[in-house]
């Protein structure tokens, strides 16, 4: 009998979502799936999750933090 593994599908505690076009741009962050604050940073984006008791040591981590529409970098829209 064989078995079949299914893919492990993680939940980050903090999403980082798309840059919102905005003047100037920000990223909402989620942390447990509740909206918590607005990132124009990635410093904001540490800070936010030191608020609620998150040490964050691997930004890169997927199993950390999720990156929606753009990576760490992603701070502007693109026109």
């Amino acid at each position: 009998m064989t078995e079949i593994a299914s893919p492990r599908i993680s939940r980050p505690r903090i999403m980082v979502l798309g840059v919102q076009p905005s003047t100037p741009p920000f990223r909402i962050v989620e942390i447990d799936g509740f909206v918590v604050g607005e990132a124009q940073t990635l410093i904001d984006v540490l800070e936010i999750a030191s608020a609620y008791g998150i040490k964050v040591h691997d930004l890169d981590d997927p199993d950390v933090v999720r990156w929606v529409g753009g990576d760490k970098f992603t701070w502007t829209t693109h026109r």
